[in-house]
C-alpha cells in the first residue's frame, strides 16, 4: 500500500454459509478521492462497509485503511479507524434518549477528552460546519426532520475531523431539496477538509456532481472502476439497466 492511498482491498470474499456475497474484490481509493458504489440491493455494498470499518470480517483477502491492515493487526486497526475515520449510516444511528449536542460530542467522550469548554467549541463549530444552528443543539433526534438528521449525523462523523468519511446512503430517505443540499453540503466539506470518501448510493446526482470514481458490483464481483464516463461507457448488462435508462439519460446528458 503507499503514502497516496487512503484504502486498499486486494481479493476480498465473502460468504454467510453457502451463499457467496463478494468474491475476488480487489481496488484502491487515493486519498481525496470520493469513490460512490453502486449495485443492486443484496449485492454487498453495505457489507463491504461494514468490513472496511472492522464490523465484521471478510471471509477471504485484505483490507488496509490509511495504511494498516485488519487482517495483520486487527486491535491497531480499529483503533486508528477510530481516530481518522468517520461513519454516516443510513438512517443516521443517532442515540435517541441523547440531544444533537450530546450525539455530536459522542466520539469525543469516547476518547475521553474532559475539556467540556473544548467539547462545547468543537460541537459548536461542527454544527455551524453543517448548517444547523446552536439552538439545535438541544433538540432530540425526535424533533428532527429528516435532512437534519443526516446533517446531524454528518456532524458527528466530522467532529475529529477524520481523513476518512464512509457514507451509507446519504441522501435516502431525502425530498430533492434536502437531497441537494445534501450534496452541496457534502462537496464543500470536502472542498474544505480534504477528507477521502467511500459511499454506498443509488443517487445519480451525487455520481454526476461529486464522486471523482464510481465502482459498480453485480454478479458477486467488482465489475468496473473508474471515472463516471468509463462506467457509462462499459458493457455490461447491469450497466445498462441502471445508467441507461430514461432517467439516468435526463440525468447524464
Amino acid at each position: 500500500m503507499s503514502a497516496s492511498d487512503a484504502v486498499k482491498i486486494e481479493h476480498l470474499g465473502t460468504r454467510f454459509g453457502a451463499k457467496v456475497i463478494h468474491h475476488d474484490i480487489s481496488f484502491c481509493l487515493k486519498q481525496a478521492e470520493i469513490l460512490g458504489i453502486v449495485g443492486a440491493s443484496g449485492c454487498g455494498k453495505t457489507t463491504l462497509l461494514r468490513e472496511i470499518i472492522g464490523l465484521q470480517a471478510p471471509t477471504e483477502g485484505e483490507i488496509w485503511v490509511l495504511g494498516n491492515s485488519l487482517q495483520h493487526d486487527a486491535a491497531n486497526y480499529i483503533k486508528h479507524l477510530a481516530l481518522n475515520c468517520g461513519v454516516l449510516f443510513q438512517k443516521g444511528a443517532l442515540f435517541s434518549g441523547l440531544t444533537v449536542y450530546e450525539n455530536i460530542a459522542f466520539p469525543l467522550r469516547e476518547l475521553g477528552m474532559q475539556d467540556e469548554n473544548l467539547v462545547q467549541a468543537l460541537v459548536s463549530m461542527t454544527l455551524s460546519r453543517v448548517g444547523l444552528l446552536p439552538e439545535d443543539a438541544w433538540l432530540t433526534p425526535a424533533a428532527l426532520s429528516g435532512g437534519m438528521l443526516k446533517r446531524v449525523g454528518l456532524a458527528r462523523s466530522l467532529i475529529l475531523e477524520p481523513t476518512l468519511l464512509l457514507l451509507d446512503e446519504p441522501t435516502a430517505g431525502l425530498d430533492p431539496i434536502a437531497s441537494e443540499a445534501f450534496v452541496t453540503l457534502l462537496a464543500e466539506l470536502h472542498r474544505e477538509l480534504k477528507f477521502s470518501v467511500i459511499m454506498v448510493t443509488h443517487d445519480l446526482d451525487i455520481l454526476r456532481d461529486v464522486c471523482t470514481q464510481v465502482a459498480v458490483l453485480a454478479e458477486q464481483q467488482l465489475i468496473v472502476m473508474g471515472d463516471l464516463a468509463t462506467v457509462l461507457n462499459y458493457e455490461h448488462a447491469f450497466i445498462k439497466q441502471f445508467f441507461h435508462n430514461r432517467r439516468a439519460d435526463r440525468v447524464f446528458k
